[in-house]
């Protein structure tokens, strides 16, 4: 199975792909072989001005905002339809573009773009708002109306998955938007691009520019009329957006990194835990924002879930991302396998021993491979302990009680996910009361996200949270109307 890859990623705005310009060229290159296959036109100032203009004109003059919910959950419906008809293409590109197995793209990562779509379908036609009656006197009512033109941006590990999420909430809301994901894996969302016009989104509704942050995404973040930015990504990048959208007061979005820990207590059933721990920093290479990246053993168990850990680890099948074989391909682009092979010779100096991987995978003379890497730390202070490394990378503590797990996981700068796997409902109750982080599972990996239910992380991990409640309170005006039913009796200035 092949799918074709464009010869040039351009902007998509107003319904329609960009020629392409005399701009900044930047190689789209696959991982797997570190071949280039297209080649991405970089968006200036003036580029993204027009994609913000078309988002601006739609919003101002177009059917959109002004779309019936049922309308709207039409066009939604058409939308899955077609995403649902073309998957396997989806599917391709963005394994050609991001290294993630195939297998893993089509079956886990891309029909997120179904459920999102489905799921703000829905609840288009069963939200509703607030009214009030003070008596005989007053009637009071909240009127919702869409923020406007909305920026969206998305990272390189899941940039179509991500994307569409963000997407089908702005335009759930009656806003319009312009898209941006990483300069290293535009290939699919541009696709979607094609299918959401197909589907009947009207020009300008969706826009998409495309280039590196300092040059596009500033430009998009700056623009005077975008009323807000939703990004995920990294934190750093995620200072600057906070900052520069804190100039023109506009609303901001963060969802960012982690470094979340996995905590295992002698209770536990330590088959599954073992299991879930290796999906948790193993599944897409590790690069995924809610990984289990710092593992938490109690000494009581310590030795015999990293024999069980370990060992596994040493047996996951790195190959090919499109061999059904492969449970992981090569990381998404050349920095991101450096800063990973650059933290085991961190992880050497800071007196942690490497139990598995730590270098290239074997049989690959190109391509981002890397093992799978497990190494146990002396303490959490470790920086492998402290800085996200967003690869195949786990490091393993011991420690003696709940409450010392409970402290590691705490003393982080992040705090987006952690995992506790207990027998016992106690331990479970006290430490998802303590654990500072967006999100606790227990006794299970992060197997989904649930739109009804809000996503976001304490600390450095983000701001703001996505979800149905949050989406609608971050992509709307709230409007409270006030009409008096009956004369006011008023005091009479200056008689």
């Amino acid at each position: 199975m092949s799918f074709p890859i464009p010869a040039d990623v351009t902007s998509f705005i107003d319904g329609a792909f960009v020629a392409p310009g005399a701009g900044t060229r930047l190689p789209v290159v696959n991982p797997a072989d570190e071949q280039q296959i297209s080649l991405l036109h970089e968006a200036d100032a003036g580029e993204v001005d027009r994609a913000v203009a078309a988002a601006r004109n739609a919003f101002a003059h177009g059917p959109w905002p002004r779309m019936a919910p049922a309308a709207r959950k039409a066009v939604f419906a058409r939308i899955i339809e077609l995403v649902e008809r073309n998957l396997d293409e989806l599917a391709w590109l963005e394994t050609a573009n991001t290294g993630q197995t195939l297998h893993y793209a089509r079956r886990y990562q891309l029909p997120r773009i179904l459920g999102s779509f489905g799921f703000y379908a829905e609840w288009l036609g069963q939200a509703t708002e607030l009214a009030t009656q003070d008596g005989d006197a007053t009637l009071r009512y909240v009127l919702r109306e869409p923020l406007g033109v909305v920026a969206l941006i998305s990272p390189s590990n899941a940039p179509t998955a991500l994307a569409s999420t963000k997407i089908a909430a702005a335009l759930a809301f009656g806003n319009t938007c312009v898209v941006k994901t990483s300069e290293f894996t535009p290939l699919a969302l541009a696709r979607l691009m094609s299918l959401l016009a197909e589907a009947g989104v009207p020009p300008g509704v969706v826009n998409l520019v495309n280039g590196r942050g300092h040059v596009t995404g500033d430009a998009l973040v700056r623009h005077p009329d975008v009323r807000a930015i939703s990004f995920t990504g990294g934190t750093s990048t995620a200072r600057h957006i906070a900052a520069t959208a804190g100039e023109a007061l506009k609303r901001v979005d963060l969802e960012l990194g982690g470094k979340s820990a996995n905590i295992v207590m002698p209770s536990a059933d330590l088959d599954v835990a073992v299991d879930a721990a290796l999906l948790g920093i193993y599944t897409n290479n590790g690069q995924q924002c809610f990984a289990g990246s710092r593992v938490v053993l109690h000494r009581d168990i310590a030795d015999a879930f990293i024999d069980r850990f370990v060992a596994r680890a040493e047996r996951i099948r790195v190959g090919h991302p499109l061999e059904a074989s492969s449970e992981n391909g090569p990381l998404a682009f050349r920095g991101s396998y450096e800063r990973v092979a650059s933290y085991v010779d961190i992880a050497r100096s800071e007196g942690c021993k490497v139990l598995a991987g730590g270098n290239r995978a074997p049989g690959f003379d190109r391509g981002y491979y890397f093992r799978p890497t497990a190494v146990l730390a002396p303490s959490n202070a470790a920086r492998v302990c402290q800085e996200e490394i967003f690869g195949p990378f786990a490091s393993l503590l011991v420690v003696d009680s709940l409450d010392e797990a409970v402290a590691v996981a705490n003393h982080s700068r992040y705090g987006l996910v952690s995992y506790l796997w207990t027998g016992e409902l106690g331990e479970a109750m006290d430490a998802t009361r303590r654990i500072q982080a967006g999100n606790v599972l227990v006794n299970t990996p992060m197997l989904s996200l649930d739109p009804r239910l809000p996503f976001g992380g304490y600390k450095e991990s983000g701001v703001g949270r996505e979800g149905a409640l949050p989406s609608r309170y971050f992509y709307t005006e709230e409007k409270t109307v006030t009409i008096a039913l009956t004369p006011p009796a008023l005091p009479k200035l200056g008689c």
